[in-house]
């Protein structure tokens, strides 16, 4: 295939054909992959036993980079591989690597190889010769980008190994949430030191090309009004109330269905799990789903608000024991009001506005053009299967042409339904071949995603930052293409929006700023920032490590969250693969009980398959899942559903955590054959 460069993809990439580590800084839809499989054919080329990976930060771009860019440039004289979650060569990576040149594959998967010590999967940094990061600037504090780059820069300080050269692309580095000039400055020139980057590189000489070849789509506020009447939301909030009047506690706030109630209530939760107070506990689970269905309301419609609290509802029924008159007036409140609620949803009156203002967006598009191709960018994924339903039930939209999908993250959440790696993938190929020709996505979408058809991309009552803002623009790559911002009037997202044009400004002048340092000052102040986070990463490895010695196993109890009895001690736990968190103790079966079929994970696994979810047994409440690992099956518990005691001569606490990594006692590794030895002395274990 023939291999051409615009003059601003020369310019830039210049310093990297030289060998030099650098970050290149262009607009999206400039090319930036392109003129990256241009340096890793020039790279494959001049280098002895070269060899490059590819490391992105999203599954679908693992296919795209493969299909699209490195395959059909590097196919005629390099074995180029493309690897991601559910690909089987992740198994034997070492090998993989070994017999390709080139290896497209996740951040996560390259960090595993390298942390892994089995023979057929480990890698070291130094079996390659450059690695190329994808949507660079997510190289700062605990991204996998970054362990990566920490394990190189140690052996950089170190002087401990040949080191491979770096490339990072990037259309936004973002000033990291800094107004000020000065930290934004600072932001950056960590991203620069994380990478150990010589340097950013925009066209200069070239820039007009660069303008002329990038055109910017025309972006529009599209502002609603607040609803005339919202009688059901109304009825949420009193709903709330009675429920704040009978929990009785002070510090609510008042602005319900807001994100400051919701974090109030998600402490509130905690405190009542931590102190045994079931009342504060279930008040608070309860007024957090309200909350939720007021922000669904706010977003799409009244019926997907009522969805979503009947569905929470039902399952409690099914999942839960009511275990106190507490349960019973939660579950009374909803049945009392559940009606009218019902009755109100079915009033087009009282409709969400945005959804008339997203109508005529897409009318306006679609019926102009039967070649139209569209995003629209939502919060949560919820909301994109309920946009995704309500664009299906709207005549008008149908009659354009529309055909919609929705487009989700693959990561597993309790909150809806999860896409498989596959499931994205045909979703996506569909979009490319115009089989489909809307998504409603969430950020899944905003980096990378390449359909240079699209016209039309929303923003749909989102606050997020400029680097999202940057890259979700960026989506709209055809001739006359809009960019719409769907939000209430006065309202934060439109705030926000003005916010993040400010930081896309700060950004070029901050960048402009650092290409124009003198270099050894430059070189002075990379250095000194690797040194400091090196430094840093090894005090808190220290202080973790520190964290875990405060309590010994034997000095832990864990109580199930929701009915707080004591069901083991902090000694009952193993650690599987540095993931799995699983209860060793044949008498923990007592205590919990299995929930319907086998977990269905999207993902294959070497030495393990999921089993049926667990309960317990006392009250229902989730606790986590059943392995079956080397035939053995152990019970994988999900530390956010407990609540951990501490006890010993010094000091007596009890709190919640989130993750198992933040637990103040150590955690041994599971031991295979001694667990086997103890729990099947029925079988042999003799060598033969």
């Amino acid at each position: 295939m023939e291999f051409n460069l615009r003059d601003y993809q020369k310019e830039v990439v210049q310093p990297a054909l030289r060998g030099y580590n650098v970050i290149i800084w262009l607009p999206t839809g400039s090319g930036k992959t392109r003129a990256a499989v241009y340096v890793v054919r020039n790279h494959l080329e001049k280098k002895t036993k070269a060899k490059v990976a590819v490391l992105v930060n999203k599954i679908h771009l693992v296919d795209q980079h493969f299909n699209k860019e490195f395959q059909p440039f590097l196919k005629d004289k390099f074995k180029v591989v493309a690897i991601s979650g559910d690909s089987e060569e992740k198994m034997f990576f070492s090998h993989v690597v070994k017999e390709n040149d080139v290896i497209i594959c996740t951040a996560q998967i390259l960090e595993n190889a390298l942390s892994n010590m089995e023979e057929e999967k480990h890698v070291e940094l130094s079996d390659f010769s450059l690695l190329v990061f994808d949507e660079c600037h997510h190289t700062h504090k605990e991204s996998v980008y970054n362990k990566i780059m920490t394990r190189y820069l140690e052996m950089k300080l170190s002087r401990n190994g040949s080191l491979p050269q770096i490339l990072g692309l990037t259309a936004s580095p973002g000033t990291g949430g800094n107004t000020s000039f000065e930290k934004a400055k600072e932001h950056i020139l960590q991203i620069c030191a994380n990478l150990d980057a010589m340097g950013i590189m925009s066209p200069e000489i070239n820039f007009e090309e660069l303008q002329e070849n990038v055109p910017q789509p025309i972006k529009k506020y599209d502002v609603t009004e607040e609803r005339p009447e919202d009688p059901f939301g109304d009825v949420l909030k009193e709903m709330m109330k009675m429920i704040g009047r009978y929990l009785d506690h002070p510090n609510l706030p008042h602005e319900l269905g807001s994100q400051i109630y919701e974090q109030a209530v998600v402490e509130l939760e905690k405190t009542g799990a931590v102190a045994g107070d079931r009342k504060m506990r279930v008040c608070a689970i309860h007024l957090r789903k309200y909350n939720d269905s007021l922000m669904i309301n706010d977003t799409v419609r009244m019926i997907d608000a009522l969805s979503f609290l009947d569905e929470f509802f039902q399952k409690e029924k099914e999942k839960k024991r009511l275990l106190d008159g507490h349960d019973d007036f939660v579950f009374q409140v909803y049945e009392d009001y559940q009606p009218i609620l019902s009755e109100l949803a079915k009033v087009p009156d009282f409709e969400n506005p945005k959804l008339e203002k997203l109508e005529k967006i897409l009318l306006t598009k679609f019926q102009a053009s039967k070649e139209s191709r569209g995003i629209i960018f939502t919060k949560t994924r919820m909301s994109t299967y309920c946009l995704a339903d309500w664009i299906k039930k709207n005549r008008k939209l149908q009659e354009t042409g529309i055909k919609v999908s929705n487009l989700t993250g693959s990561g597993i959440s309790n909150q809806t339904k999860h896409m498989t790696q596959n499931e994205q993938r045909d979703v996506i190929a569909k979009f490319r071949q115009g089989d489909l020709n809307l998504l409603v996505a969430t950020s899944v979408a905003e980096e990378g995603l390449d359909i240079k058809e699209c016209n039309v991309v929303v923003r749909y009552g989102l606050m997020t930052n400029e680097i999202a803002m940057v890259q979700a623009r960026g989506r709209a790559r055809a001739e006359d293409s809009v960019y719409s911002v769907v939000a209430k009037q006065g309202g934060k997202e439109i705030r926000r929006e003005f916010t993040n044009e400010y930081l896309e400004e700060l950004t070029k002048q901050v960048i402009k700023d650092i290409q124009q340092m003198p270099k050894e000052e430059y070189r002075e102040k990379i250095k000194e920032l690797q040194m400091e986070s090196v430094i840093s990463r090894k005090l808190k490895m220290e202080e973790n490590e520190r964290k875990r010695q405060v309590f010994k196993p034997t000095e832990v109890i864990i109580y199930c969250r929701n009915c707080t009895t004591a069901v083991c001690f902090g000694s009952d736990m193993r650690l599987i693969e540095n993931m799995h968190h699983v209860n060793i103790n044949p008498d923990f079966k007592i205590y919990y009980e299995r929930s319907g079929g086998n977990v269905p994970i999207p993902k294959k696994f070497e030495d393990w398959e999921p089993g049926p979810a667990i309960k317990c047994a006392n009250c229902g409440q989730e606790w986590g899942m059943e392995m079956i690992y080397k035939s053995v099956t152990l019970p994988i518990l999900s530390i956010k559903k407990f609540v951990v005691e501490m006890l010993n001569k010094e000091k007596s606490e009890k709190k919640s955590y989130r993750q198992w990594k933040d637990v103040p006692f150590t955690i041994e590794e599971f031991d295979y054959v001694d667990y086997c030895q103890n729990n099947f002395p029925e079988v042999s274990f003799d060598s033969a």
